[in-house]
C-alpha cells in the first residue's frame, strides 16, 4: 500500500448511479438512483427530464430552506440518516457561488452537495522529534466509529465564522481554550469526491497546524473521542501509508502535512501524483 492508494480511496466515486440535482438551472448536487423512490415520496422534489429539482412553488431562499429542513427531519425520522445536526450547509454550484438555500448537514451526502470541514494537525516538538496528537473516534459514533482521527476535526457550517467554528471544535473535542485555539495557523485545504453511505459529494477541508507544548494533554468534552495518542510523526505516516486505520479523509490532511513539513519530497515515489491528488 502507498500514500497514493489512500488518495485514490478517498476519491472513490461513481457518476453512473447518480441523478443530477438541479436548482435554478445550476447543478448543485447528485442523488443516488437507489434513493429515487424515497426522494419522490416527499412533497418538495420532482423528477423530470432525467434530473431532480425542487417543486416550482418553492422559489425563494427562505421557502426552500424551510421545506428542506422539514425534509431533513423526516429523513432522520425515517432512519435514512442517523442524526439531525442543526448545522446549516449551503446549496451551491461551486466553491464561491452564492447559496440558493440552506440544508441541514445531515442530508448533504443524500443530496450530493458540496460540503466544507476543518481539520487541525496538532503536533509537539520533543527531544526525540516531532509527535502528533491522534484521536480515536468513540465506538458509538454513527460514522467510522473507532477509527483514528485528528485531535480536532469537524464540519464547517455556513452561518458561523471559520475561526469561531474551529474554536468551538477545539474546546469540544480537545478541551482547548479559546486563546490556545487562536494559535492555530490556516495552511490551505484539500479536496476530494467520495461516495458515502447516503451518496457522493465533493468535500473541501480547510487545514490548520498548531504546535503545542509538551505540557498540554487533550481532554474530550463532547464524548466523540474514545482516547488520544501522542505518536511519533513517522509512526503516523506509516499508519497512513500501510493501513486503513484512519477515518478516510484524515489521510489526505496528514499527507498534505507530511508534504508541507518535508517528510515527503521530490525524492519519494509518486511525489507529483501525490501532491496533485490532494486537490481535485
Amino acid at each position: 500500500m502507498s500514500y497514493l492508494d489512500r488518495i485514490k480511496e478517498c476519491n472513490e466515486y461513481r457518476e453512473d448511479d447518480k441523478i443530477p440535482f438541479i436548482l435554478d438551472g445550476k447543478r448543485v448536487g447528485q442523488i443516488r438512483e437507489s434513493y429515487k423512490d424515497y426522494i419522490l415520496k416527499s412533497s418538495i422534489f420532482v423528477f423530470e427530464n432525467g434530473i431532480f429539482t425542487l417543486v416550482e412553488h418553492l422559489k425563494t431562499f427562505e421557502e426552500r430552506t424551510v421545506a428542506l429542513k422539514v425534509f431533513a427531519q423526516q429523513v432522520y425520522k425515517d432512519k435514512i440518516s442517523n442524526t439531525f445536526m442543526h448545522e446549516q450547509y449551503p446549496i451551491i454550484e461551486s466553491f464561491t457561488s452564492k447559496p440558493l438555500a440552506f440544508v441541514d448537514r445531515s442530508i448533504s451526502s443524500l443530496l450530493g452537495l458540496i460540503s466544507f470541514g476543518q481539520h487541525l494537525n496538532a503536533y509537539v516538538m520533543t527531544e526525540s522529534g516531532m509527535k502528533m496528537w491522534i484521536a480515536r473516534r468513540a465506538y458509538d459514533r454513527g460514522y467510522e466509529a473507532g477509527k483514528l482521527d485528528h485531535m480536532v476535526a469537524g464540519g464547517l457550517a455556513y452561518d458561523i465564522e471559520s475561526s469561531k467554528n474551529l474554536e468551538k471544535e477545539c474546546y469540544e473535542e480537545a478541551g482547548m481554550s479559546a486563546e490556545l485555539a487562536s494559535r492555530a495557523k490556516s495552511v490551505g485545504f484539500v479536496t476530494y469526491k467520495y461516495d458515502y453511505t447516503l451518496g457522493g459529494k465533493v468535500d473541501i477541508i480547510y487545514c490548520y497546524d498548531i504546535e503545542l507544548d509538551a505540557s498540554f494533554t487533550p481532554v474530550c468534552t463532547d464524548a466523540e473521542v474514545e482516547e488520544f495518542y501522542l505518536l511519533p510523526i513517522e509512526e503516523v505516516a506509516k499508519i497512513v501509508r500501510t493501513s486503513h486505520d484512519f477515518k478516510v479523509n484524515c489521510n489526505l490532511v496528514i499527507i498534505d502535512f507530511l508534504v508541507r513539513h518535508g517528510y515527503l519530497s521530490v525524492k519519494d515515489d509518486d511525489y507529483i501524483d501525490i501532491v496533485n491528488g490532494l486537490r481535485i
